[in-house]
């Protein structure tokens, strides 16, 4: 099934495909393969079954969920989760267009909850100079606090890491979150090819900053500088590309802004007062679920505006 949409999301996504080889080296591409294997198959079962066509959009979940995982996680443990993913994110409501909930994230959190010490210790170094990555397997792994993310590193010992280093890449992670310039680059040309919703994007970061400025202000230990926040975490990543999936985001002008307003709050939230050091991948699937109820709200409260406006001009007449 061809989709023009989901091929921009994919033109998009290339830059930070190969920001990845170069910060963690050529396995995060092998990582990136085996899953998108994994997860064609698993949808090509499921659409001979039910006599349908796969969707394009099944390799922009599988680019999204390898991007959200660590360079040395585990080939099987990678497949497991996009299977799980696919199954009950996607096709046990139907098939695309009918899902809930955005399955690469279903499956992010599949992983991370079943299998936490390599989704949550096990971190590979960012490679520096040239040729970077491009000349080995995989990075060197981190053995000490000090080289962790650096969510993980303000929450051990509270320093930040270099706003420059986050912005280009230079830091240990996920394999595309690290470079917050190039995923804002990413999220400008999904706004300018009208793909993704700059109301959801905005949203986010409207809650975000404007409840971890005041918790950060007041004095709160557990959040971070806005800004830090706002660079660190997968924040941006989740922003422009997860929370913006319009299948499961809402469809009113309104609800993509309560929406988006919704993710930045409660990702501030676990963040600073739940076990995750992220926040991000859960802040969506919480979100995910009040969408459609968002979605009937709003439409809810426009008609019955209407029907009171259309009532007042009536008594005036």
């Amino acid at each position: 099934m061809k989709q023009k949409m989901m091929r921009t999301v994919i033109v998009s996504l290339i830059p930070l495909i190969f920001s990845s080889i170069y910060f963690f080296g050529w396995r995060t591409l092998i990582l990136l393969g085996i899953v998108t294997i994994a997860g064609l198959t698993t949808e090509w079962i499921f659409a001979k079954r039910y006599n349908r066509k796969v969707s394009e959009a099944i390799f922009v979940s599988c680019i999204l969920y390898t991007m959200t995982l660590p360079p040395a996680t585990p080939y099987w443990i990678a497949i497991i989760g996009i299977i799980f993913g696919i199954i009950f994110g996607k096709e046990v409501f139907g098939g695309f267009g009918k899902n809930v909930f955005n399955p690469a994230l279903v499956a992010r959190a599949f992983v991370y909850v079943c299998f936490p010490a390599p989704l949550t210790i096990e971190w590979s170094k960012s490679a520096l100079g040239f040729p970077g990555g491009f000349s080995t397997y995989i990075t060197e792994g981190v053995e000490a606090v000090s080289q962790a993310t650096p969510m993980l590193l303000f929450r051990d010992t509270g320093k930040m890491a270099s706003l420059m280093d986050l912005l280009i890449g230079n830091v240990s992670g996920s394999i595309g979150e690290t470079s917050s310039i190039l995923i804002i680059l990413a999220g400008v040309y999904l706004v300018y090819k009208k793909v993704a919703s700059w109301q959801i994007m905005t949203g986010v970061l409207v809650g975000f900053t404007g409840l971890s400025s005041i918790l950060y202000l007041l004095g709160n230990s557990q959040i971070p500088s806005p800004i830090f926040g706002v660079l660190a975490g997968g924040l941006l990543f989740g922003a422009v590309f997860m929370a913006t999936d319009p299948i499961s985001a809402p469809k009113t002008k309104e609800g993509k802004w309560i929406y988006g307003i919704l993710i930045g709050v409660i990702t501030v939230v676990i963040r600073g007062y739940a076990l995750f050091a992220g926040g991000m991948m859960f802040a969506i699937l919480i979100a995910n679920t009040f969408a459609p109820i968002i979605d009937e709200g709003v439409n809810a409260y426009k008609k019955h505006k209407k029907e009171s406006k259309a009532k007042k001009e009536e008594v005036a007449i």
